[in-house]
């Protein structure tokens, strides 16, 4: 298993935590995740087979942008 922690703009409140929270934890190989709206992270925890460009997509399909990523 392997942690990460992403920067996320957008998120202003606990609703917007679970949104970006609920869209990684349908990812496979997502373990566990916990989202920060007031630190602007998310902390990832997952298993091999999952690509930071995986999480990144999927954050950005939920409304939510990943700072220096395209």
């Amino acid at each position: 298993m392997e942690r990460t922690t992403i920067s996320v703009s957008g998120m202003s409140c606990d609703g917007c935590e679970r949104t970006v929270e609920s869209a990684l934890a349908t990812l496979d190989a997502v373990s566990r995740v916990e989202a920060d709206h007031e630190g602007e992270t998310v902390e990832v925890v997952v298993d091999e087979g999952v690509t930071d460009d995986d999480l990144h997509t999927t954050i950005r399909e939920a409304g939510y942008e990943v700072p220096g990523t395209a």
